[in-house]
């Protein structure tokens, strides 16, 4: 046998053919006893596999080069040329178009979209891409006004202003300057395009002062359908307001006018209180500030209350801070390091960019070692209560300074809006919604990281608006809850949505009904479920004109140029209003 073999491997054929020259020699040998059987299979499986290495090796030889090139990790293929990637700024919303328009003048704007309904073809209006939940995002086309961002008008006397509606914030607030006004409030950002954050009811804080949709008092809606037409409260005043938070689907705001105010400074105090004399003070606090908002930290008893008003003549605080920046954050620096050595090997421990990170940098890195930990997530909630409380003090700027608010890095987030009863008389809902939430993700054990950001606002005259009332003096509480997105990596990413739906789906569960509170409209999801979808749209029934909404929505679009999937589920038209047409 060991012969036979030696005399098969010497032949000079090719692989194969040794192989079924041994294969037939073993087939046709004489029977062996049981040990030598046994080895003949153990044999014949490894000439097996020698055979099928050897016929792959000649029949497909490596380059001579081979063994000095390196590992390449699998890619995806580029996209087309005519493709392009559009996602939200957290990356939880994308869609491929070769559809992206960007018109870069009135006339422009409106040939697009005539020819888009004679053809029925969708252009979704885009924004900046910032709502988390991807409102205006669409695969089959969008028109993105990027390329429309002039300020066209501005009356000193009247003190309003006219622009195109592509222009960001930020950029009206600059060109604002030299005219000595400013917009009356701000969001936590200012990179939205004026017209997204009209459309989607966006807000500031403070309860006299309404939603930013309320600053609009002329604009120009592009349709489909109907062309160009002028909006105000005198011109068409029912579907002026209705179209002010049309949400992208009855028309693209090409033009706005905004009620503006003289450009001011304002203080802001910042200290760190907790439920009990948030509970003592709270009507007042409403009551005596112009802007105000509450941070709430889970697991602590910590609330961050940040107040925010025009200097006084007869009083000047103190601007000098207990400590300095970097004595505020360096536990924070320090646990970072901790932690590193907890969840690292030590080659990885040694972070050279720590002392550059600030705070909220910092909370994502930490975050990032393990974002679904309780305990792990308490640290570091514990660390930024503490951060606050070294962080206590005053400082004076513009209020488009002062108004904004690191919200930290990419992130999940839900934000719902309540009736808070009126400036004098506060129902006091908005603190037992608190309660109940802290106390829910403590009872269910979520992982829930800093903060829990509570903010308030006037009404809205925008019937779709969340704040929307009829009467005058009613106030809204807005709260948002948030799974931050730390990490790149996709099955860490896919457990924190889960674990963040899980999160939101509580909190409906347990305090929507309870307190009249919906969703922003750029932060409601649409559920993949049929019953919990129609349940949803039953839920905005009850809440905001829908049959109206989709009314104008078949006039001014009947081939349903401006919507997308998000947009036919939420509004689904009943067949009474799709006949009444």
């Amino acid at each position: 046998m060991r012969h036979l073999l030696s005399r098969l491997l010497r032949r000079g054929s090719s692989p194969s053919h040794r192989y079924l020259h041994l294969v037939r020699a073993l087939s046709t040998s004489s029977p062996l006893p049981a040990s030598d059987a046994d080895l003949r299979k153990y044999a014949g499986y490894t000439l097996l596999l020698l055979g099928c290495g050897a016929a792959t090796y000649y029949s497909f030889p490596l380059p001579p080069d081979a063994l000095h090139k390196k590992a390449v990790p699998f890619k995806y293929a580029p996209l087309p040329e005519d493709l392009h990637a559009v996602s939200n700024w957290s990356a939880t919303h994308e869609v491929h178009t070769r559809v992206l328009l960007q018109p870069d003048s009135l006339p422009a704007l409106q040939d697009a979209l005539a020819t888009a309904h004679k053809e029925r073809r969708k252009l979704r209006p885009l924004g900046s891409g910032l709502s988390p939940n991807g409102l205006a995002l669409s695969r089959a086309g969008m028109v993105n006004l990027a390329l429309m961002d002039k300020v066209l008008d501005v009356d000193t006397k009247k003190k309003t202003v006219t622009v195109q509606a592509g222009i960001r914030v930020a950029e009206l607030v600059d060109a604002l300057q030299e005219h000595g006004l400013t917009l009356q409030n701000f969001a936590s950002i200012q990179e939205q395009q004026v017209g997204g954050i009209i459309q989607v009811g966006a807000h500031g804080t403070g309860a006299r002062l309404p939603p930013i949709d309320e600053q609009v008092i002329s604009m120009k809606l592009v349709t489909p359908a109907k062309g160009t037409i002028e909006l105000s409260k005198e011109k068409d005043p029912d579907l002026f307001y209705l179209a002010r938070c049309g949400l992208g689907g009855l028309g693209v705001v090409a033009e706005v006018t905004l009620q503006c105010v003289e450009r001011h400074q304002l203080i802001e105090h910042t200290f760190v209180s907790n439920a009990d004399e948030v509970k003592k003070n709270h009507k007042k606090w409403l009551s005596e500030n112009k802007h105000i908002k509450y941070l709430w930290i889970p697991y602590t008893d910590t609330v961050v209350v940040v107040q925010c008003n025009p200097p006084s003549r007869w009083r000047t605080p103190k601007f000098t801070s207990k400590y300095g920046k970097d004595e505020a954050i360096q536990h924070v620096r320090d646990l970072y390091c901790e932690s590193l050595k907890k969840y690292r090997t030590k080659a990885e421990s040694n972070d050279s960019e720590v002392d550059q990170l600030s705070f909220t940098e910092l909370r994502d890195r930490l975050l990032a070692l393990d974002p679904l930990d309780k305990d792990h997530v308490i640290r570091i909630n514990k660390a930024e209560a503490e951060y606050w409380k070294m962080s206590e003090g005053y400082r004076m700027g513009w209020s488009d300074e002062i108004l904004g608010f690191d919200c930290g890095g990419q992130q999940w987030v839900s934000e719902t809006c309540f009736p808070a009863g009126t400036l004098a008389k506060p129902n006091m809902k908005d603190l037992d919604y608190i309660e109940e939430l802290l106390q829910l993700i403590e009872k269910e054990d979520i992982p829930a990281p800093a903060p829990i950001e509570q903010r308030w606002t006037a009404r809205s005259r925008s019937p779709m608006s969340p704040a929307s009332s009829s009467q005058e003096d009613d106030i809204f509480s807005w709260v948002g809850i948030i799974l931050y997105l730390p990490t790149s990596d996709a099955r860490q990413r896919k457990e924190i949505t889960e674990e963040f739906f899980n999160y939101r789906s509580m909190t409906q569960t347990n305090l929507w009904d309870g307190y009249s509170a919906y969703e922003h409209w750029a932060k409601i999801e649409v559920p993949k479920d049929k019953d919990e979808l129609a349940e949803l749209q039953a839920r905005l029934r009850k809440r905001f004109p829908v049959d109206a909404y989709n009314k104008a929505r078949i006039e001014l679009d009947p081939n349903k140029v401006l919507s997308n999937a998000k947009l036919e589920k939420l509004f689904p038209v009943t067949e009474a209003v799709q006949h009444a047409k």
